[in-house]
């Protein structure tokens, strides 16, 4: 697995998103990288791990990150939020977790409203099998959707997608299964490791209202949610200062 270090400090590790790789985080690694040491992570099957058939799995993927970083504060963005979430319930070494658009559910269900239906991710992964990079295009289109930078935000993640080469199917039908499958709210209420959840306003994925309820799921006073006026569901892009702020302050008292 490829994992991008750079910087100097406390260890922050950076996981991307379904289809994308760990060079769309650029704006923050530009901003905390003077103050941190980051390992930004391509994922099996994304940019320089598209040859990594290690299966998208959470304690796959959990295993083989701890092994190749130091203890260190761990961020998620969307898919990558359940990686570190995981890591976050069963690893010692994880100080903090951050969770950027991401929430423990992606799917809806009657004890969790504010989330996406099911058959979302089911089309997606039938329109993969017929219009492989139309399918990718309309997954970044809802990335931006409602956001107040949806233009400028939808450039840079079409120039993201294939700067490390196309994602490898199989990897996209992994994580599509894993976004489907995934119910991480059990672990909450006996997690140790602080957390912080940022979120978009405006994100049709992951409803701010979810990062909130996910957060109060906690032991109290130990997680903390932010809701970003105007953002989507990649507010790390037309919100980069104010997200790297947070995180900047979460991993200095966290790391």
């Amino acid at each position: 697995m490829h994992i991008h270090v750079t910087g100097s400090g406390p260890a922050l590790v950076l996981i991307h998103g379904w289809a994308l790789h760990g060079g769309i985080f650029a704006p923050l690694v530009e901003r905390l990288s003077s103050r941190f040491q980051l390992h930004v992570v391509d994922l099996p099957g994304h940019g320089f791990s598209r040859d990594d058939t290690t299966p998208l799995r959470l304690p796959y993927l959990v295993n083989a990150i701890a092994a190749a970083t130091p203890p260190a504060v761990w961020c998620g963005w969307s898919l990558g939020g359940l990686v570190a979430l995981h890591a976050a319930a069963t690893l010692p070494q994880v100080r903090g977790v951050a969770m950027l658009a991401a929430t423990p559910r992606f799917v809806r269900g009657s004890d969790w409203p504010d989330a996406v239906e099911r058959s979302v991710f089911a089309q997606f992964g039938q329109d993969l099998e017929q219009d492989y990079r139309g399918t990718l295009e309309r997954f970044l289109a809802l990335d931006v959707i409602g956001s107040q930078h949806a233009r400028s935000e939808l450039r840079e993640l079409r120039e993201a997608l294939t700067a490390r080469g196309e994602p490898a199917p199989r990897a996209l039908h992994e994580g599509l299964a894993l976004l489907d499958r995934s119910d991480l709210r059990g672990a909450l209420p006996t997690l140790r490791t602080p957390g912080l959840w940022i979120g978009g306003q405006r994100d049709r994925l992951v409803p701010a209202a979810a990062l909130h309820q996910a957060a109060a799921l906690a032991p109290e006073g130990l997680h903390a949610a932010h809701t970003l006026a105007g953002g989507g569901h990649a507010p790390f892009l037309g919100h980069a200062d104010t997200v790297a702020g947070l995180l900047q302050r979460f991993v200095a008292d966290h790391a």
